[in-house]
């Protein structure tokens, strides 16, 4: 684990991006 910037930065960019998705398509059935 010396340099595991990359993967967490992918990781948390694909997190936020579900989220963002996740709110858009609640918002528009809710």
């Amino acid at each position: 684990m010396s340099d595991g910037r990359c993967g967490f930065g992918s990781g948390f960019a694909l997190i936020v991006v579900l989220f963002i998705l996740l709110i858009i398509v609640g918002a528009s059935w809710f």
